[in-house]
C-alpha cells in the first residue's frame, strides 16, 4: 500500500491533493489541525498543530514508513514595510517552512533508505518577490533552497524532491480577513488556478512517470510567468 503525509488536508490545496491521491489509491494520512472534512476508508486523519515542534515531529514518527510527503499546510498575511508583524512573519515560517523541515527530517532519510520515495513542497509564484507580501514570500522562497538541497542529497537513493508553486488560486484562503486589504492578481489566462490543477500535478510527481524529475520549482502560474 503507497502511504503520503498530506499536510493542510482539511481545506484548500492540500484536501485537493489528498482526495486526488486518494482516488489513486494511495494511503493518506491529512495533518491538520482542524477536524478532518475528509471520510474515505483509506483517509487516516491526524490533529496535529504543525507550528508545534514536539507534536509535529511525533505526528511524523508515528505515520513511518511512508513512500511520499506532500506539504501543503499554509496561510498568508500581507503587510508592507512599516507594517510588518514579527509575529505573523513567524506564525508562516513555523507553519511553511519549520515544520516541512521537520518532517522530512524524519521520513526522507527513511525514504533513502528503502530506495524510494517522493517529496512535494506547495510553494508560490509569489517567492520570486512582490510588494506587500514580504515575509510570505520568504517563506515560500525557502522552500525552494530546501527542495533543491534535499534533492542533491537523496537523489541517488530513488527519492525526489520538488516544489509546485502556484499563481492565485481559488481557495478559502482568498477570504481570509488577514488579506482582505489586498485582491489576489489574476493570471493572465482570465481566471484562478484551480485546486484540482494543482492536484493532478502533484500526483504526476508522485507516480513513476514522474521519477525523473526532482530539485524543480513548477509554475502553475495561468501565464503569470510569461513576462520577462
Amino acid at each position: 500500500m503507497r502511504r503520503v503525509i498530506v499536510t493542510g488536508s482539511s481545506s484548500g490545496i492540500g484536501r485537493a491533493i489528498a482526495e486526488r491521491l486518494l482516488a489513486d489509491g494511495w494511503n493518506v494520512i491529512g495533518f491538520d489541525v482542524s477536524p478532518a472534512a475528509i471520510e474515505h476508508q483509506l483517509f487516516d486523519p491526524v490533529e496535529v498543530n504543525l507550528t508545534d515542534r514536539v507534536a509535529t515531529e511525533a505526528a511524523a514518527k508515528a505515520a513511518l514508513p511512508v513512500s511520499a510527503f506532500v506539504h501543503a499546510a499554509g496561510v498568508l498575511r500581507v503587510a508592507p514595510l512599516g507594517m510588518l508583524d514579527d509575529a505573523e512573519g513567524e506564525l508562516m515560517w513555523r507553519l511553511h517552512v519549520a515544520a516541512a523541515t521537520r518532517i522530512a527530517n524524519v521520513v526522507v532519510p527513511a525514504m533513502a533508505a528503502a530506495k524510494q520515495g517522493r517529496v512535494v513542497l506547495i510553494g508560490s509564484r509569489v517567492a520570486a518577490g512582490v510588494a506587500g507580501r514580504s515575509q510570505y514570500a520568504a517563506t515560500k522562497a525557502a522552500l525552494v533552497g530546501l527542495a533543491r538541497s534535499w534533492a542533491a542529497e537523496v537523489v541517488a537513493s530513488g527519492v525526489t524532491v520538488n516544489v509546485v508553486s502556484p499563481a492565485a488560486t481559488q481557495t478559502a484562503m482568498l477570504d481570509d480577513p488577514k488579506r482582505k486589504s489586498e485582491a489576489p492578481k489574476m493570471p493572465p489566462m482570465g481566471r484562478l488556478i484551480r485546486p484540482g490543477e494543482i492536484a493532478g500535478t502533484v500526483a504526476f510527481l508522485l507516480s513513476e512517470a514522474g521519477a525523473a524529475i526532482t530539485g524543480q520549482d513548477i509554475q502553475i502560474c495561468g501565464g503569470s510567468s510569461l513576462p520577462r
